[in-house]
């Protein structure tokens, strides 16, 4: 599975955004989807993850009520869309695709592909 993520950009804060992660290969829909984020000089951290048929999600508590994860398996996409943004939302912003784990998959470790950054950059 290749990942190709997209939707980054410079907001104000309070501001919205919508990332998109679309994955190429007709198993898409297999795969629980995941999204990360790194900030210079910080660990990737978990961000939020909707399991294989959508019917599940799992967001961090610094994100939970401000972000929601969404796919569409006919599209073999999967989107973030981040509202109330702040600036300590500040990240390359990761999507990955998980096989085999049990849920909620939540440690970068269990994922088996990436795909590429995109940056969100959030202004005071």
């Amino acid at each position: 599975v290749q990942l190709q993520a997209s939707g980054g950009g410079l907001v104000q804060a309070g501001g919205s955004l919508r990332l998109s992660c679309a994955a190429s290969g007709r198993t898409f829909s297999r795969y629980n989807m995941g999204w990360f984020r790194q900030a210079p000089g910080k660990e990737r951290e978990f961000v939020a993850v909707i399991s294989w048929s959508g019917g599940s999600t799992y967001y961090a508590d610094s994100v939970k009520g401000r972000f929601t994860i969404s796919r569409d398996n006919a599209k073999n996409t999967v989107y973030l869309r981040m509202n109330t943004l702040k600036p300590e939302d500040t990240a390359a912003y990761y999507c990955a695709a998980d096989a085999t784990s049990g849920w909620p998959v939540i440690r970068s470790y269990e994922y088996d592909y990436w795909g590429q950054g995109t940056q969100v950059t959030v202004s005071s």
